[in-house]
């Protein structure tokens, strides 16, 4: 999958986008993004070009998926 770099408005934009890039890898190899995580984390997975760029994707998921609950704990 090509690298594309992108500006978000929001964190709920970036959101958005990642879990985008990340259903069309979980449709291409059959697999959640969690599942294929724990797989890769623990060696089970290649070290592909798609693989590595799939982990940095779920890595980036979850840190803004962090941002933005911490967030909604402040407001709530």
């Amino acid at each position: 999958m090509r690298k594309e770099r992108s500006e978000y408005t929001s964190p709920v934009d970036a959101l958005v986008f990642v879990a985008k890039r990340l259903s069309l890898y979980e449709s291409r190899y059959g697999m959640s993004s969690e599942d294929f995580f724990n797989k890769y984390q623990s060696g089970s997975m290649e070290d592909s070009i798609d693989f590595v760029e799939w982990s940095n994707d779920y890595r980036h998921y979850l840190a803004i998926r962090t941002e933005i609950e911490k967030h909604l704990r402040h407001v709530a």
